[in-house]
C-alpha cells in the first residue's frame, strides 16, 4: 500500500515544485505588461498595442510549444527506455534527433521543394531513417538494449560529422538553421502549436493502448516468449511510435536535448514504478522541465553576451545526469577480458613495419605530388605547390601518429577492444577545454592551447577513472560514458555555433580537422611532438603486454597498478590534446589503426604501438589527400574524412562487442 502510494506522491511533489517554479518565472515575466492584458493577449491580439501583438503571437505561442515539445519528448523517452530496458535511451542518445536535423539540411540544400510540402516529413524520414539504421546494426543481437544504444551512439556521431561537411560547404545558405537546430522554441504565430497538438494526441493515445503489452518488455526475454510475445515486433512498435513523436517535435524545435533521458529517470527516482504511472508524470514533468527552462533562459537572455539555443542549454544540464546515472545502471557481463587475438601473430614483425614505414613514405610522395589542378590530374614538382602541401602531410601525419599511440595505450591498458580517445570522450573534454580558451583567452599561442586541452583530457579521464572504477572498467559503461561527455560537447559546440561569433567560424573549421591554415613551422612543431610522445610510449611496452591480464596478475608481477595507469592516462592525454588540436575531435583514427596493427599481426606491445603509430600517419595522409581531390576544388577536412571511414568500421565493429 505504501509502494503504491510513493507511486504518485513522490513525482507529484516534484512536479508540484517544478510547476510552481515555472508559474513564478511566467507571472514574473507577465507583470510588466500587467496580468489583465497578458491574459487577454492569450486570446486576442489589440493591433495598436505592441505588447499585445508580442503576447499573443510570440510569448503565449513559446510557452505552449515548450510544454508541448516538453511533453513529447518525455514520452518518446518512456517508450524507448521501457522497450530497451534501459534508462540511458532516449531520442537524443538513439540518433533520432541528429538523423532528422541532418535530413533538414540536406533537404533544404538539394531538395528545397519538399519542404514546401512540410518539413515535419522531411525530419521524420531523416528520424526514420537514423532508427532504421540503428535497428539493422542491433537486429541480429534480437535488438539487445546495450548494442541499440552504442549502435545509436555511433549514428550520433556519423550524422554530426555528415551534417558539419554540408554546414563547412555551405555557411551562408544554412546560417537560419543553426539556431534552429540547436533547438529554439522562438514562435511567430500559432500554426507549429496546430501542427504538432493533435499528432502529439494520437501518439499519446498510441502509446495508452500499447500499455499492456509493453509492461510485458519488464519481464525477462524468456518469461516474456513464453506468454507468447513477439519481442522484435513489439520492440519494433513500440520504438516507431517513439520516433514518429519526436520527429514531429524535431520538425518543429529542433534538437532538444535530454528531456526524454531526464524526465522518466527522475520520475522514476521519485517512486514511480509502473509503465502507466511514468507515462502519465513523465509526460507532465518533461512539459514542465523545458517550460521552465526556457523561462529562465529568456529571464537572463538580457544579461547574456550571446544568444543560446534552449535545446542546447538542456544538454549541457542533462549531461551531469547522464553521468550521475551510468554507475548506478545494471549491465550484464563481467570485468574486461583480455583481447582475442583476431589473426596470427606476424612472424617478422619488424620486416613488416618497415614495409609500413616504406609505404608511408611512397604514399606521401604521391599525396605531395600529385593532385587536380585547373588543367585536371598532374604530376608536379613544383616548389610553390610543394610548399603548400608539405605542411598538411605533416601535420595529418603526425596527428594521425599520436591517436593511434593514445588508441593502443588505452585499448591495451582496459582491454576494451572498442576504447579509444574519441569513443571515451577524451576527445570531447580536450575540445571543450579549447573551445573556452579561445574565446576567453586573448589570442592563446599554440602551446597555450596543448596546455589547456591536456588540461582537459586529464578531466575527462579522471572523470571516466571516477565513474568506472567500481563497475571493474566494464566496456559498455567507459563507452557509455563517452556518450555523456560527447553529448556535453555537442551542446558546447550548438552554443558556439548559434552565437554569431565572428570566432565561430575558426571554430568549425577547426572542429572539422581541417589541415588547410597549418603552416610549415606549426606542422615541423607538430611533427616534433608526435615523434617525442611516440618514442615516450615506448618504455611503457612491458606494462602494456602485462596490464590486459587483470590487476592481480599485474600485480604479482611487480607493477604498482595504479602508477602505471596514471602515467598512461597522462601521456594519452598529451597525445590526444596535440592531435585534437590539428585534426579536430572525431577522427576515429584513435580506434581504427589498432584494431588493422592488430589484424595485420602486431600482437605484442612494442610491435603493436609501432604498427598502429605507422598505420594511424598512413590513414590521415590518405584522408587529407581524398579531402583535398574528391570534390575538387572544394575541400573535405581530412578529420571529416577520417571520422566517415572510421565510423562505418565501428559500425562493422558492433558485431564483435
Amino acid at each position: 500500500m505504501k509502494s503504491a502510494r510513493m507511486q504518485h506522491t513522490g513525482p507529484l511533489t516534484v512536479c508540484l515544485t517544478l510547476g510552481l517554479i515555472v508559474a513564478v518565472s511566467a507571472l514574473w515575466q507577465l507583470s510588466a505588461p500587467g496580468f489583465i492584458q497578458s491574459a487577454r493577449a492569450l486570446f486576442d491580439a489589440a493591433p495598436d498595442t505592441p505588447e499585445s501583438m508580442m503576447l499573443h503571437y510570440s510569448w503565449w505561442p513559446r510557452l505552449a510549444m515548450s510544454l508541448l515539445a516538453g511533453s513529447g519528448l518525455a514520452l518518446a523517452g518512456v517508450l524507448m527506455q521501457q522497450v530497451l530496458r534501459n534508462p540511458l535511451a532516449a531520442p537524443t542518445t538513439l540518433g533520432v534527433a541528429s538523423g532528422a536535423n541532418l535530413a533538414l539540411l540536406a533537404a533544404t540544400l538539394l531538395a528545397p521543394g519538399w519542404l514546401a510540402a512540410g518539413r515535419e516529413w522531411v525530419a521524420l524520414a531523416g528520424g526514420v531513417g537514423a532508427m532504421a539504421l540503428v535497428f539493422a546494426l542491433a537486429w541480429r543481437r534480437a535488438l539487445a538494449p546495450m548494442v541499440v544504444v552504442l549502435a545509436g551512439l555511433v549514428v550520433n556521431l556519423y550524422a554530426g560529422a555528415l551534417s558539419m561537411v554540408l554546414l563547412l560547404f555551405h555557411q551562408e545558405e544554412l546560417k537560419g538553421l543553426l539556431i534552429w537546430g540547436a533547438g529554439s522554441l522562438a514562435q511567430n504565430g500559432w500554426h507549429d502549436i496546430a501542427f504538432l497538438a493533435p499528432r502529439l494526441l494520437l501518439g499519446a493515445l498510441a502509446a495508452w493502448l500499447l500499455l499492456r503489452p509493453l509492461a510485458l518488455l519488464e519481464l525477462d526475454d524468456a518469461s516474456a516468449r513464453s506468454l507468447g510475445v513477439s519481442l522484435k515486433h513489439l520492440r519494433l512498435a513500440g520504438l516507431g511510435l517513439a520516433v514518429f513523436v519526436t520527429g514531429c517535435v524535431v520538425s518543429v524545435v529542433g534538437v532538444v536535448g535530454f528531456i526524454g533521458l531526464a524526465a522518466p529517470n527522475i520520475v522514476r527516482l521519485a517512486g514511480a514504478r509502473s509503465l502507466g504511472s511514468r507515462l502519465i508524470w513523465s509526460t507532465l514533468l518533461g512539459a514542465l522541465l523545458l517550460a521552465g527552462t526556457d523561462l529562465l533562459l529568456q529571464h537572463f537572455s538580457s544579461t547574456l553576451p550571446t544568444l543560446i539555443p534552449t535545446g542546447a542549454t538542456t544538454a549541457a544540464l542533462g549531461a551531469p545526469l547522464l553521468l550521475w546515472l551510468i554507475p548506478r545502471l545494471r549491465l550484464g557481463g563481467g570485468p574486461p577480458r583480455a583481447g582475442v587475438a583476431l589473426a596470427q601473430p606476424h612472424s617478422d614483425p619488424g620486416r613488416l613495419s618497415l614495409l609500413l614505414g616504406l609505404a608511408l613514405l611512397f604514399i606521401g610522395f604521391f599525396a605531395l605530388t600529385l593532385g587536380q589542378a585547373e588543367r585536371g590530374w598532374t604530376l608536379t614538382l613544383d616548389w610553390q605547390v610543394l610548399e603548400w602541401r608539405t605542411p598538411r602531410l605533416l601535420a595529418a601525419a603526425a596527428s594521425g601518429l599520436m591517436l593511434a599511440v593514445a588508441g593502443t595505450l588505452i585499448q591495451r591498458l582496459t582491454a576494451n577492444p572498442m576504447a579509444s580517445p574519441e569513443l571515451l570522450g577524451i576527445s570531447g573534454g580536450c575540445a571543450i577545454a579549447l573551445i573556452v580558451a579561445i574565446f576567453v583567452l586573448p589570442a592563446p599561442s599554440n602551446l597555450t592551447l596543448v596546455g589547456v586541452g591536456t588540461l582537459g583530457a586529464l578531466a575527462t579521464m579522471a572523470m571516466l577513472l571516477g565513474i568506472n572504477r567500481r563497475g571493474g572498467f566494464l566496456p559498455e559503461r567507459l563507452l557509455l560514458t563517452g556518450v555523456a561527455i560527447t553529448a556535453l560537447f555537442d551542446a558546447v559546440r550548438a552554443i558556439v555555433l548559434a552565437g554569431g561569433d565572428p570566432r565561430g567560424q575558426q571554430v568549425v573549421a577547426w572542429l572539422s580537422g581541417s589541415t588547410y591554415y597549418v603552416d610549415l613551422s606549426s606542422a615541423l612543431i607538430v611533427a616534433l611532438l608526435a615523434g617525442l610522445l611516440g618514442m615516450a610510449a615506448r618504455p611503457f611496452a612491458r606494462w602494456l603486454d602485462i596490464l590486459p591480464l587483470g590487476q592481480a596478475t599485474a600485480s604479482s608481477l611487480g607493477i604498482h597498478v595504479e602508477h602505471a595507469r596514471l602515467a598512461l592516462l597522462g601521456l594519452v592525454a598529451l597525445l590526444t590534446a596535440a592531435a585534437t588540436l590539428v585534426v579536430g575531435p572525431l577522427s576515429f583514427v584513435g580506434l581504427l589503426a589498432p584494431h588493422m596493427a592488430r589484424l595485420a599481426g602486431f600482437h605484442r606491445a612494442r610491435w603493436h604501438l609501432l604498427g598502429a603509430a605507422l598505420i594511424g600517419a598512413l590513414l590521415m595522409v590518405i584522408a587529407d589527400w581524398l579531402g583535398r581531390q574528391w570534390l575538387f576544388p572544394d575541400e573535405i577536412p581530412a578529420g571529416l574524412v577520417a571520422s566517415l571511414i572510421g565510423g562505418a568500421y565501428f559500425m562493422w565493429g558492433l558485431r564483435r562487442l
